[in-house]
């Protein structure tokens, strides 16, 4: 819903400023970009910095006088494209900005977000200094009294239920050296009760693409869907949610005609480019996918070699593809079978296509199957290890799949090690500390390799009954560091889970929803970090590739960088010592670039050994001398790298990997970015082989599939001569001939494997069945909440379980009927205004102008049966209690029978404003209801991502 204000001040000094208000001004596209800090014309002046940073003479235009404006290359801190941000600083203040026109990746764009980052460091809404909440007043404290008063709190708890009663929830913010840090503070401080947002929007996709052939990112690349022969996007809308990759997406629809099929149950302005919309039932996806392959096995149009060289127990998803006819697929999707045959044909027609999806497909209930079953797709087509092809996965958050890669999970140390004892004797060896010590932290050794508590779950963790928690004690302080509660679902139990706490702590450049939701009126704190650009480090794009960002200003106001406020908190812990052990500190500020060296000195599994601070600022200096579309350097001091070193980027930096822009292609050498299927499901199975046949790398001395390497396969093969003596005594310290790729920390094994052509990992089949999953099979199941209860005894739910230490309800809440109340099925969603809980856009002025009301899209056939005109206010219902009022949109992006709200809103709850709640002068411009208030209980059935897709509610008029 976009309105603009006619007349009169929006939201005080700086709105008016945005809105020209009393001027009766428009403000028109250049108007905004160049007031929100978009300065045309002078991005070319970065393109030959040597570290990101050069100068030029500006001219004073009160004086005349000359001044020098620095140029400082950063990323953009919204989604997860890169773009790379051109900052012009004056005098330490950050006056003006421009999209990088070298930049492989935004090509000189900016979406409205990318534009008006600027307002980001500089924006009047931030936390200033740290305050703590006193008889209901938000009371201004020192850095000092902050750390002891918390810290003291949490050593109280921690001696009283033990460290799993405090809560340590991340950020898809934070950059990856402060994200690996995060995930070794919590591990220091003796728990696994940590997470952030990639639970709640990607984990369902990590988790079934890396059971599926190895690895959970993106295959691909947005640039490399410039070779795409077809497009294929379900549950994604990235002309909202990733503005500038539609570049990419429209420039292979226009260069090789490439058909744009898009499937969403919403029409949306990815929609509105498309060749073939597909609206189908939220929720049903898996029975989508199985209703297209059903048509492509039908005719024949699988590729039967790729299959039986390179895929696993497709057989199995022929048997259950053949339930759904078009007839069985049309009466759960509610697409009809000549439409999905077209679809089918469309695809088999046009290879390589590629499969684009995004948390539309992945939060459900049963999402890992979804996810699985889009890998399928593109194995049955043949369609993977090739450019133009693959699964190209858009991750949410600017540093998501970094913070993902860097461990910032309840379930997994760095590099999905996972917390098995020999992951924690790994990372003990990285840390260069004892793994007795670290087990000493931990209240048990079961504690210490058990999955902590989910975010999505962590209201469960305070209000669960005591008997029913695997562990000692409910949590009792929630550690919100870089996190939006309210993108979060059930926020009205949130609430009370809020006030039964003992401690709540925000960390954060702004308030965020977490500190008005609640009713406390004390024990709460808020620590102001600072931005990104107030800071400097790595952050890796959705295609996997490492981007460098450089200090644009100093921290502003009283904000600390999140490491800085990481080791104050470590030394009043006590473990600071062994935690920085080998990481030089300054002024409580831990370096950037040895913490970078510590990853690369650890990260084997998936190979961010390779990507130096050196290599990363190269690469940044001279983007121009990057392929557009391949990525690839031509020429210049990164000559034959790809562009950010995509990761596996294997071996040391020594090595000189160039990274490995599209995943298991085995089209190339695995040393120049070449690469096959994972072998990490074993060497047979039922009798069948896993291991791929008659497949390998261009150059492999092995010319079929192989297992992972160990030093006893080395020998085996008579390469362990090419090992120096200095590798062969690291691998003997590790274990021996028992070694593998992943814990040998001199690199030795990964080299030598790739010397004589190999994939350290191994040459596998992917795998289209995981038997290790509740569903082996990707398999339809409707939603707890459904409004077809016709559907729940061919496709019921999951039986309730215990999942990451509490109960978890499926099948109980399914049982009951809610679809009379509640008819209208509700779906969520993002706005291109906004990015995630919305805290930081909202306090936008350039952004808030554009869009001020939270809204409920309802198609006009049941606004008119319900009563409702446009721009009524009315409430929307949930089925657990919990309600929203929000303004009509009465729109036919929604089909009959749902609803959608976007995610991005906070600040009502209920109908009351909560704005009197913030602190002064920090409360965001634009407020609203959140849509999470009304979403209900369900959880994924592996990682427990939250269902935001499909559950029901009841509107009426307000």
């Amino acid at each position: 819903m976009l309105r603009k204000k006619t007349n009169g001040v929006a939201f005080g000094p700086r709105a008016s400023l945005a809105a020209g208000a009393g001027r009766g001004e428009v403000v028109d596209r250049r108007t905004f970009l160049t007031r929100s800090g978009l300065v045309a014309g002078s991005a070319a002046v970065a393109a030959a910095a040597p570290a990101g940073l050069v100068t030029r003479k500006a001219r004073a235009q009160s004086a005349g006088a000359s001044r020098t404006v620095q140029t400082v290359k950063s990323v953009c801190t919204h989604c997860s494209v890169g773009c790379t941000v051109v900052a012009e600083v004056d005098n330490g203040v950050w006056v003006g900005q421009e999209p990088g026109f070298d930049s492989p990746f935004n090509l000189g764009a900016h979406c409205a977000k990318g534009a008006s980052v600027r307002e980001h460091a500089h924006g009047e809404r931030r936390l200033k200094y740290p305050t703590k909440l006193v008889d209901g007043k938000w009371t201004r404290v020192s850095w000092e009294d902050a750390i002891n008063e918390i810290g003291d709190k949490m050593l109280q708890i921690r001696e009283q239920s033990g460290p799993d009663s405090v809560y340590w929830l991340g950020s898809a913010k934070h950059n990856n050296e402060q994200a690996y840090l995060f995930r070794k503070f919590y591990a220091f401080w003796g728990t696994n009760n940590g997470d952030h947002q990639a639970r709640i929007c990607h984990s369902t996709t990590v988790a079934g693409v890396a059971n599926t052939w190895g690895y959970g990112a993106m295959t691909n690349s947005y640039n490399d869907i410039h070779n795409s022969r077809a497009i294929f996007i379900i549950g994604g809308n990235p002309a909202e949610a990733h503005p500038v990759s539609l570049l990419h997406v429209l420039k292979a629809k226009e260069q090789n005609n490439a058909p744009l099929i898009v499937c969403d149950p919403r029409f949306t302005r990815t929609a509105a480019h498309a060749d073939e919309y597909v609206r189908f039932r939220p929720g049903s996806d898996v029975g989508l996918i199985w209703g297209i392959l059903w048509h492509i096995f039908d005719n024949g149009w699988e590729d039967k070699e790729f299959i039986r060289q390179r895929v696993w127990g497709m057989d199995q998803i022929k048997e259950e593809v053949k339930r759904w006819t078009p007839e069985e697929t049309e009466r759960v999707t509610g697409v009809p079978g000549s439409q999905l045959k077209r679809v089918a044909r469309t695809m088999a027609n046009n290879r390589p296509g590629t499969v684009i999806w995004c948390m539309g497909g992945t939060q459900h209930t049963n999402g890992n199957n979804n996810t699985r079953a889009y890998c399928i797709l593109q194995l049955a087509l043949g369609n993977m290890g090739v450019s133009g092809g693959g699964t190209n996965i858009f991750r949410g958050h600017d540093n998501v799949q970094g913070a993902t890669d860097l461990g910032v999970l309840c379930h997994t140390l760095p590099g999905y090690y996972g917390l098995t004892t020999g992951a924690w004797k790994h990372w003990s060896r990285v840390w260069d500390v004892d793994y007795d010590y670290m087990l000493g932290r931990f209240q048990s050794k079961d504690l210490m390799e058990a999955s902590g508590v989910p975010v999505s779950r962590w209201i469960d963790g305070v209000l669960e009954a005591k008997e029913n928690f695997q562990q000692p004690d409910n949590l009792r302080a929630m550690v919100f560091w870089g996190h939006a509660p309210n993108s979060q679902t059930r926020l009205k139990e949130m609430k009370t889970a809020m006030e039964k706490l003992d401690l709540l702590v925000v960390v954060d450049p702004y308030p965020t929803v977490s500190a008005v939701l609640h009713d406390r009126k004390d024990g709460v704190y808020l620590l102001p970090a600072a931005t990104q650009f107030e800071t400097r480090g790595s952050v890796t794009a959705s295609n996997r590739s490492l981007q460098w960002r450089d200090q644009v200003v100093a921290p502003l106001f009283e904000s600390l960088p999140d490491h800085t406020i990481m080791y104050k908190f470590a030394k009043k812990f006590g473990f600071a010592d062994e935690m920085f052990k080998n990481i030089p500190v300054e002024n409580d500020e831990p370096s950037i670039e040895d913490t970078l060296r510590e990853i690369n000195k650890g990260m084997w599994t998936i190979g961010y050994t390779g990507q130096s601070p050196e290599r990363l600022k190269l690469h940044m200096a001279n983007q121009h001398t990057f392929d557009k579309t391949t990525l690839r350097a031509l020429g210049g001091p990164a000559d034959g790298d790809y562009y950010g070193l995509p990761w596996p980027c294997w071996g040391t930096a020594e090595l000189g990997h160039p990274g490995t822009p599209n995943l298991y292609d085995p089209s190339k050498p695995v040393a120049e970015g070449g690469l096959t299927f994972r072998a990490r499901f074993g060497v047979e199975r039922d009798g069948q082989n896993l291991l791929a046949e008659g497949s390998y790398s261009v150059g492999s001395e092995i010319k079929d599939g192989y297992p992972e390497f160990t030093m006893a396969m080395l020998t085996k093969l008579g390469w362990d001569k090419d090992l120096t003596d200095e590798e062969r005594a690291a691998i003997d310290a590790v274990a021996g001939e028992k070694t593998n790729w992943k814990v040998d920390l001199s690199g030795g094994i990964q080299r030598v494997a790739i010397k004589h052509g190999c994939a350290p990992f191994g040459n596998a089949k992917a795998r289209c069945v995981v038997w290790n999953f509740p569903d082996p099979v990707p398999t339809h199941r409707e939603p707890l909440y459904t409004s077809r209860r016709d559907l729940v005894a061919d496709y019921p739910t999951y039986e309730d379980r215990v999942m990451y230490r509490l109960p978890t309800m499926f099948a109980s809440i399914q049982q009951k009927d809610f679809s009379q109340d509640f008819p209208i099925i509700l779906t969520s969603g993002r706005l291109v205004e906004y990015e995630g809980g919305g805290d930081e856009t909202r306090s936008n002025p350039w952004l808030a102008e554009l869009q001020q009301d939270m809204f409920v899209e309802i198609n006009p056939r049941d606004a008119n049966n319900l009563g409702i005109r446009d721009k009524d206010m009315v409430w929307v219902h949930g089925p657990e209690g919990a309600k929203v009022k929000v303004m009509a949109m009465i729109t036919e992006r929604v089909g009959n029978g749902v609803a959608f709200m976007p995610f991005h809103f906070g600040g009502h709850f209920e109908g009351e404003d909560l704005r009197g709640k913030y602190p002064e002068g920090a409360d965001p411009y634009v407020l609203g209801e959140s849509t999470n208030t009304a979403q209900t209980y369900g959880y994924d059935s592996v990682t427990n991502m939250q269902e935001t897709k499909a559950t029901l509610c009841r509107i009426e008029r307000a």
